[in-house]
């Protein structure tokens, strides 16, 4: 696992599976919830029910998965090995839905940083998502995020 993640980082392997587009995303999901210098509980939650729901993954899966993209996380200087396995791997329909999970973990906590929003607009660009289907993923996940509050 440490060799396909350190060769997934470096670009020596292009990502081939499911695993290394789980770990893509639970990087962005976690890159999201670190941009404001303050990761939370709740937002620790939000990113492992969602990976839970997205993949169907047992909670000693989502640990593993956590783990790992908390490493590989820490050792990433750029967005783009993520951003590019996205790319690859997820049609432009719904490369906006990984947004929408990164907008409920930004909104998690009840506040929403401006470098969460940047960060976000930017990912939007990296992953091709147009300006409207980004406006789209927010309003679902703040709907989402209302629904559970309630």
């Amino acid at each position: 696992m440490i060799k396909r993640l350190r060769d997934f980082l470096s670009g020596q392997a292009a990502p081939a599976g499911p695993d290394e587009l789980q770990l893509a995303v639970a990087a962005l999901l976690i890159e999201a919830a670190r941009m404001d210098d303050d990761f939370t509980a709740a937002e620790r939650a939000a990113i492992e029910r969602i990976l839970a729901e997205r993949y169907n993954l047992p909670a000693g899966e989502v640990h593993e998965l956590m783990t790992a993209a908390e490493q590989a996380v820490r050792g990433a200087t750029q967005f783009f090995p993520f951003t590019r396995a996205i790319v690859q791997k997820i049609s432009p329909e719904d490369r906006s839905h990984i947004l929408e999970m990164m907008w409920e973990v930004a909104y998690a906590d009840g506040v929403l940083d401006p470098h969460e929003d940047a960060l976000l607009r930017r990912i939007a660009g990296l992953i091709h998502v147009t300006d409207r289907a980004r406006g789209e993923a927010r309003q679902r996940a703040l709907a989402k995020v209302n629904a559970k509050a309630k």
